[in-house]
């Protein structure tokens, strides 16, 4: 049974479901894209798309379904996202900060309503250049990484041919300069002019090469003075405004570290002086007992290297002093990587490469071992 009307016709089904279709401005019948339960909703559906004609902004139904099934590189990137954070091993909530960030800032403002399958290399060469005028070496570099990932999924998935990502050298960055790794000196002299409570932490952070993180989440039970072991089990993130307690930077970061005999005698005076209680007592607890915050840390940091002449030591450069004293007495790159936590080779080689500058003196001692010297 078909309903004759002024604008469009209405036909029942022999479901008992209402089916409208039209003449538009094509001269073409347009059928809607689905049937009505009653005919009152198929004679809505038809005074819409007359009022589109009428307003001319109307366009086919058919087209109007296509384009809302094209997906965006925003609404990929956000399903990619959740997908991550749902993941067995989900992002870390600094990292996914990191992420919203470099969205929101650098990709999403050139990309975000681009359909996902229309984006060429040219226009990833023309967004990176334009990155030069908005940001440094290091965001850019991450920016564009976090692009290339999105669209490898998104390639994995199908969800593109190839992907347009294929800038050599875009996802990395140079060091700006060389990291001088601080002396056996300038440690013992940055270490006396931090407060007494502070002084074992940059003294671990050196010899035990720990991020800043990992050695503001130590508690008494991580530390084992008897066999002077180190039990790295978590890592403090500050993120959103908190301070978030959670696993490691990655699964090579839970570790057991050997702790110099040297450095054991004023670990145990600090403990006994100035760790909270408890076994989950903090090692380095903050005035109010809870964990101590990084710009705390660094405001006596930076004073202490002031001091001594240094102000290019960071804490990190402890942790990569750490890292060549170990290569320095020979480890093997897999030793490295353990006592550093790495997961990769490639950052460990780093320390490798630099412990490279004493051939000279193993060429000598090697002479004095059979009075060789001239």
């Amino acid at each position: 049974m078909a309903a004759r009307r002024g604008f469009g016709k209405l036909r029942r089904l022999p479901s008992k479901r209402w089916q409208a279709s039209y003449i538009g401005p094509d001269l073409a019948r347009h059928t809607a894209t689905s049937t009505f339960d009653t005919q009152l909703d198929g004679e809505a559906w038809l005074a819409l798309e007359r009022r589109m004609i009428s307003e001319g902004t109307w366009v086919a139904p058919a087209e109007r379904r296509r384009a809302k099934a094209v997906t965006t590189f925003g609404e990929y990137a956000a399903g990619w996202l959740r997908r991550r954070q749902h993941a067995e091993k989900p992002l870390k909530p600094r990292t996914l900060e990191h992420y919203e960030r470099l969205l929101e800032r650098f990709i999403l403002p050139t990309f975000g309503t681009r359909p996902l399958t229309a984006v060429t290399l040219d226009d990833v060469e023309d967004w990176h250049d334009a990155l030069h005028e908005q940001t440094g070496p290091t965001y850019r570099a991450h920016a564009y990484a976090l692009l290339r990932t999105i669209y490898r999924d998104a390639e994995r998935r199908d969800k593109v041919v190839k992907s347009p990502c294929r800038v050599k050298g875009a996802g990395a960055t140079k060091r700006a300069k060389k990291i001088e790794p601080a002396s056996l000196e300038d440690l013992t002299a940055l270490a006396a002019e931090m407060p007494e409570r502070l002084r074992a932490m940059v003294v671990l952070m050196a010899w035990c090469a720990l991020r800043f993180g990992e050695a503001a989440e130590l508690r008494r039970k991580d530390v084992d003075l008897k066999n002077g072991v180190l039990k790295v089990r978590r890592a403090v993130v500050r993120t959103n405004g908190a301070l978030v307690v959670g696993e490691t930077k990655s699964d090579a970061g839970r570790r057991d570290i050997a702790i110099p005999p040297h450095v054991v005698p004023l670990l145990r005076d600090h403990i006994a002086t100035h760790a909270a209680w408890g076994r989950d007592g903090l090692l380095f607890p903050a005035a109010d007992g809870d964990h101590l915050a990084h710009s705390s840390f660094l405001w006596h940091f930076n004073r202490a290297r002031a001091s001594i002449g240094r102000p290019d030591l960071t804490p990190h450069v402890l942790r990569h002093t750490g890292a060549v004293l170990a290569a320095h007495t020979g480890a093997t790159l897999a030793e490295l990587m353990a006592r550093l936590g790495h997961s990769t080779p490639s950052a460990a080689m780093r320390y490798q490469h630099a412990a490279k500058g004493r051939d000279a003196q193993i060429a000598e001692a090697l002479s004095a071992m059979v009075g060789g010297g001239q």
